[in-house]
């Protein structure tokens, strides 16, 4: 005969442990899994998509949400001024401890940006660049320890024996911030290549003080495939030391023909770097070409697909390849636009002026004019706006300030610098 008082201590028991799963699983869904406590309070988009016009190709988005997602509107009054003026062709910005903003302009100098949006006398020193087409002195990062160091790391186009390649310098700032000094480069995306275009470019630092340099894969025919090639650094997110030896930790390292600074490939003309403020994650955004520009979540070692996969079409409205969009063993893009916005310089906002940007993406677009929000959740995008349309210029890279307010450049002679802010 059964015991029915055993019978009864088993419900009990069996009740217990559903009690304790079911409080483990309540504590598990209060931790993000990117470390963002926040992700619960992310606004949804419920406009319509900003994107109105038709599409270039007729490709089908791998996932719901990857292109034209809906729309939003800040509901924070803020305000969008010329903060600065009267630069020519600026390329890059970072911020400098104090709180000015150091610009770089295509032709081969630099610019410091006051507080008061004051644009200071050009700074010299720099090794001579190539500016003949979208090369030139191009992207700026402050070393995390200026304030002891004061050393300078910046990205350009260097005149090889057998044509140009992306490179990267590092050099100190004078006391009297007139000169850059003893400038050396440590770095160079091998192979050159003769081509002025798709350098690439953006440089961003992990959190282990190591840089993230972006190369473009030189927009040829020819050179198109290195892209997919690991004993070429065209076409890749590369990540060095401060004196341009591959970072420990990369992918490849110890891999015969194989480059070891490299950290993902298959990319474009990444002309967008920004790390994740919460989860330390890189994420890029690069050129497509007819259609097909890229926001990607970049993971070490991964494949990103170009030219093999791409949601775009060649300039002639041709198929690029065998006109597929998706592969095994290749990244997709958690975001893309078609037509193109041509997304250059990234941010993420990470301030207190605007609560509801926290840990928005925002992109400078050149062809689109104007500034992208893009909302995301749990690394997917959940909506988008487009701020300063009314402007009517190509932006080419946007910041945030130390005061917590966005900044972001125009393209072109006699360039802005604007500031939105509450």
């Amino acid at each position: 005969m059964k015991n029915p008082f055993l019978k009864k201590q088993n419900v009990l028991v069996y009740l217990s442990v559903l009690f304790l799963a079911f409080t483990q699983l309540s504590c598990n869904n209060n931790d993000d899994n990117n470390g963002d406590d926040d992700d619960d309070d992310v606004p949804v988009g419920t406009l319509p998509p900003v994107e109105t016009k038709p599409a270039n190709s007729t490709y089908v988005p791998a996932f719901k949400g990857q292109t034209r997602i809906a729309g939003i509107k800040t509901e924070t009054a803020y305000t969008s001024k010329v903060f600065a003026e009267g630069l020519a062709n600026p390329w890059g910005m970072d911020n400098l401890p104090d709180g000015r903003i150091i610009v770089t302009q295509k032709a081969g100098t630099m610019r410091i940006v006051t507080q008061a949006g004051t644009v200071g006398a050009t700074i010299t020193g720099i090794p001579a660049v190539n500016s003949t087409g979208q090369g030139g002195l191009l992207d700026v990062a402050i070393d995390p320890d200026f304030v002891t160091n004061r050393m300078v790391y910046w990205s350009f186009s260097f005149n090889g024996t057998a044509g140009t390649a992306t490179a990267v310098a590092k050099g100190k700032l004078s006391a009297d911030e007139t000169k850059i000094e003893n400038a050396v480069v440590i770095y160079k995306a091998i192979p050159e290549f003769n081509s002025t275009l798709h350098y690439g470019s953006r440089l961003a630092w992990d959190k282990q003080g190591n840089l993230f340099v972006s190369t473009g894969e030189r927009s040829d025919i020819a050179s198109r495939p290195l892209a997919q090639k690991l004993d070429a650094a065209l076409g890749k997110i590369v990540r060095i030391t401060k004196n341009g030896e591959p970072a420990a930790g990369n992918p490849f390292i110890g891999q015969t023909g194989v480059l070891p600074e490299i950290y993902s490939y298959g990319h474009r003309n990444p002309q967008g770097l920004a790390v994740h403020p919460v989860t330390g994650e890189l994420w890029e955004a690069e050129h497509g070409p007819l259609g097909g520009d890229e926001i990607n979540r970049i993971t070490i070692g991964k494949n990103y697909g170009w030219p093999t996969i791409t949601y775009g079409l060649e300039y002639s409205g041709a198929k690029i390849g065998d006109g597929i969009t998706t592969k095994s063993g290749m990244e997709q893009p958690v975001y893309y636009w078609d037509p193109v916005v041509s997304p250059s310089g990234i941010t993420f906002y990470s301030g207190n002026l605007i609560p509801e940007w926290k840990n928005n993406l925002f992109a400078a677009a050149l062809s689109g004019q104007h500034v992208v929000r893009l909302v995301l959740k749990d690394n997917v995008v959940v909506a988008e706006e487009r701020l300063l349309t009314s402007a009517n210029s190509r932006f080419r890279d946007v910041l945030e300030g130390k005061d917590g307010a966005l900044y972001a450049v125009t393209d072109g002679a006699n360039a802005k610098i604007y500031r939105i802010a509450k």
